[in-house]
Parts: C-alpha cells; sequence; structure tokens
C-alpha cells in the first residue's frame, strides 16, 4: 500500500509540472492592443470586433465637475472609406433627469477642427469637448459626440474633411446608444456641427435618412459649415488658415490611398516627407508648424486641376449634393467669419433650397467663426426643441442672441444675401 501511495504522489507531481511547463510553453493570446502610449488605459482596442457598425464596444462612467449630468467615455463600432469595421471612440452625456418612457432625445455634436492625431480627441477632455452643453443637458437631451475614427483609435491620423466618414461616425455612435440599459437613447434625434463639424452634419443631413433607417432625424444645424471647395481653397491659400489645405490632403490620401489620392500630385517632395508631423502635435502645433513654409513649397498644382483630387473634392462637397432629404436643415453663421467666407454658406444655401431643401439661415453680425457659438446657443435650442416637439418648418421663431440678426429661409425673395460684416 505504501509503495501505490508513492507511485500516486510521484504521477501527480509530473503532472503538475507538465502542465505548468505546458503553460509557459503556449502562453494566452492578447485579448486586446494596448492603449498608445500616454493614453488612457481604456483606449485599448479589442482584438476581435463585433461584425457590424453602431454597436458598443465599452464604456467608462467619468467624474466631470461642472457638467449637468452624467458623461461617459465610449468605444464602438462604425466603418472606413473600404468597409471594414473600426474602432471608434466618443463621448455620450447622459441628463441628470429620468429618462421619458420613450427614452432620451439625442443631440449628436461633431466636432470642428482640432488636429488630426490620437493625442487631438475631444474624449480625452470631457468637459470641453461639446460646446455649450450644459444648454443642452438641461433640456433633458442626451449627448453624442464622436472622436471620428483615427482620432483616439488607429490608424491615429484623422481622416480629415472626408464627410461621409465623419458623418457615419457620429450617426454610429447614436446607434450604439439607442435603447441602451445605461444611456436610454430614443431613435429621435438631431445632428449639430460647426466648422469641420458642420461639414460632418451636412453629410449627417444626406445620409442620415437611408444610412439609420431605425433613427429618426428630426433636424441638422450646420454651423459654418465648408463648401464651395474651389473658392475656399483660393480664400485660404493666403489666409492664417493654409495649413488646413495640407491637412486636407493627408486626410485625403490616408482614407483613400495612394492610388485614389496621390499626394505626389499635389504636393511637393517635401510636404510628403512633413505627412507624419500630423501626428505630432494638434491644432496649434500644426497651425505653428506648417506657417513656417510657403505654401508654395508645400502644393504643387491646384487639385481642382488633378482629375483625381478635383473628384474627391467634389465627393466631398455639400454644395454639390444633387438631392435632398425631407429633414428640417438651419445654418449658422457670422458676418465677420474669416475662415469659411460667409458667401460660401450663401451659394450653398441657395443651391439647396433649388433642389428642394427646407433651409433657413442666421447670421449673426460681427460675429467671428467659433466665437458665434455662444450667442447662438439659445436661439439653436429653441429651434431644436421645436423640431422635437414636431413643430412645422420653417420655423417662423426669430432668432435674438444678438441685436439684427438675418434670419432668412427658402421662401426669402431676393435668396441668401449676406450683408456687410
Amino acid at each position: 500500500m505504501k509503495k501505490n501511495y508513492f507511485r500516486i504522489f510521484v504521477l501527480t507531481v509530473v503532472m503538475l509540472i507538465f502542465s505548468s511547463c505546458s503553460s509557459t510553453a503556449s502562453p494566452t493570446k492578447p485579448s486586446s492592443i494596448p492603449a498608445p502610449n500616454g493614453m488612457p488605459a481604456f483606449y485599448s482596442i479589442p482584438i476581435k470586433l463585433p461584425d457590424r457598425a453602431g454597436v458598443l464596444i465599452k464604456e467608462v462612467r467619468l467624474d466631470v465637475p461642472g457638467i449637468d449630468g452624467v458623461p461617459y467615455r465610449v468605444m464602438y463600432t462604425s466603418v472606413n472609406e473600404q468597409n471594414k469595421v473600426v474602432p471608434v471612440t466618443g463621448l455620450v452625456y447622459v441628463p441628470l433627469v429620468p429618462a421619458p418612457k420613450t427614452g432620451y432625445k439625442v443631440v449628436a455634436w461633431s466636432h470642428g477642427t482640432n488636429g488630426m492625431s490620437m493625442k487631438c480627441a475631444p474624449s480625452l477632455q470631457p468637459a470641453s469637448a461639446v460646446p455649450s452643453i450644459n444648454a443642452l443637458l438641461q433640456q433633458g437631451w442626451e449627448v453624442t459626440a464622436s472622436d471620428y475614427q483615427g482620432e483616439g483609435t488607429p490608424p491615429g491620423v484623422l481622416a480629415y474633411l472626408v464627410g461621409n466618414l465623419s458623418a457615419e461616425n457620429t450617426l454610429d455612435l447614436v446607434k450604439a446608444v439607442q435603447n441602451n440599459s445605461i444611456f436610454k437613447a430614443s431613435s429621435d434625434y438631431i445632428v449639430w456641427g460647426h466648422s469641420e463639424g458642420g461639414q460632418t452634419a451636412m453629410f449627417a443631413w444626406d445620409l442620415g435618412p437611408t444610412y439609420a433607417k431605425n433613427l429618426n432625424l428630426q433636424g441638422v444645424v450646420a454651423g459654418a459649415p465648408p463648401s464651395q471647395f474651389q473658392y475656399i481653397y483660393l480664400a485660404l491659400k493666403t489666409s492664417p488658415y493654409a495649413f488646413y489645405l495640407y491637412m486636407a490632403a493627408v486626410g485625403f490620401n490616408l482614407a483613400y490611398g495612394n492610388k485614389l489620392a496621390p499626394l505626389n500630385e499635389v504636393t511637393t517632395p517635401a510636404a510628403i516627407k512633413l505627412k507624419n508631423d500630423v501626428t505630432k502635435g494638434c491644432y496649434n502645433y500644426l497651425q505653428k508648424t506648417f506657417d513656417k513654409y510657403p505654401l508654395t513649397s508645400l502644393v504643387t498644382h491646384d487639385p481642382f486641376t488633378v482629375p483625381a483630387w478635383k473628384k474627391l473634392l467634389i465627393a466631398n462637397d455639400p454644395g454639390q449634393f444633387t438631392s435632398a432629404p425631407n429633414v428640417p436643415l438651419l445654418i449658422i453663421q457670422g458676418t465677420a467669419d474669416g475662415q469659411i467666407p460667409p458667401i460660401s454658406t450663401q451659394l450653398l444655401a441657395d443651391h439647396l433650397c433649388s433642389i428642394g431643401a427646407e433651409v433657413q439661415r442666421w447670421m449673426y453680425p460681427g460675429e467671428h467663426h467659433a466665437q458665434v457659438i455662444t450667442p447662438s446657443t439659445p436661439d439653436m435650442v429653441h429651434w431644436m426643441a421645436d423640431r422635437f416637439s414636431g413643430q412645422p418648418a420653417p420655423d417662423p421663431y426669430v432668432p435674438t442672441g444678438l441685436p439684427n440678426v438675418l434670419s432668412q429661409d427658402c421662401q426669402t425673395q431676393g435668396g441668401f444675401t449676406t450683408p456687410p460684416a
């Protein structure tokens, strides 16, 4: 009996040693890609993603003083230009009031130009990511805010001004939170964006009814949306914002690839060598870095004279839309805007009216590009509330954020003429 016990003991020890060695020889494969250096652990990417866009991957509640709601950092799925599922990060702000039975109505914010790299992700700064956030939360509206793919997630560079991508990212976040047990979002939503985000909002207006069929787009607010790209190119060439043009070239190349968006056909070899600089900093860094170079040392051709680039620019210009959804659109801008010429939104609105859109345009006297957001917020919130309550458009409300705001719609005689700043 003692010998049998001894044999059993030896066999047990051998099995344990073998099991230990086997475990060491075959380590468990990691389930996620670690977050980039300097980024919170939340930005790690699961190796296996859901197989469709608009799915919530993970969320974490944040403690942010001064916000009249509960902010969450989120990761969800969207798609890139090659229709491959990709992870995208963003924010969701939940109101403090209980959700209605039908869920919170949603305002989807689309952010403006802030850079192109991962470190520029607005979700890293939830206290300031959405302007006028408390004015929206106090209405009992939930607010979503996408970083857009590339900011916060691989490939680590934003596809700047590729309108359908940022719009799909915006819409997919609304899909991801709808009726979620945490977020309790309804199917009713409005998109609001400014500058780059204004272009995003325009593409969400165009795509929303078909791309997000299970959602109800009630209205869109586009602040100073870029359009009429051929004229904006000429205006920016000699402005302090000429670096936007280089950002767009890099962004298009990233989204479409070298074959469809060949950088060497519009930029110099020196400019191509600077391509990785867009990953090194955000807005102020890019402006300081590229302002050192005359545009002529970076750009060789007007992209509208290069067939491949002209095709892409037209595809990303809301001034080239050929049909309009049955969704009210409000364009907001300051008459002293030095980045997006006011005449461009005048031409945009006139064109959209000609194809049957329901457009209103509010021009705030003396206001500059981003500064128009503050005085226009109460007026915009009123317009949004009217859309959520089913009021007819065009809205008869007269904006009061500043004296003498120019309010126009498609029935205005003489079109959308902009008065002098």
